[in-house]
C-alpha cells in the first residue's frame, strides 16, 4: 500500500480540480451563483478535516516516474 498526502496531490492540481468542481456544482445546481475559487479553497479544507494527513491507498493507484 503507497501514501499520498491528499490534500497537497489537490492542491497541486488546483485548475483542473477547481474547474471540474464548479462545472459540476453548475450541473447539478444550474442558477447558483458562487465563486468558484472561494469554493475550491473550502473543499480542501474540508478534505483537510476529513482526510488524514497521509491517507493509505492501493498500489495500483500510485505509479512512481522512472
Amino acid at each position: 500500500m503507497a501514501r499520498v498526502k491528499i490534500e497537497e496531490i489537490i492542491e497541486q492540481l488546483d485548475s483542473d480540480l477547481r474547474k471540474a468542481l464548479r462545472d459540476a456544482v453548475r450541473r447539478v445546481i444550474p442558477d447558483v451563483n458562487f465563486d468558484e475559487r472561494r469554493l475550491f479553497r473550502e473543499f480542501v479544507r474540508a478534505v483537510g478535516r476529513k482526510c488524514s494527513t497521509w491517507e493509505t491507498v492501493n498500489d495500483s493507484f500510485v505509479e512512481k516516474n522512472r
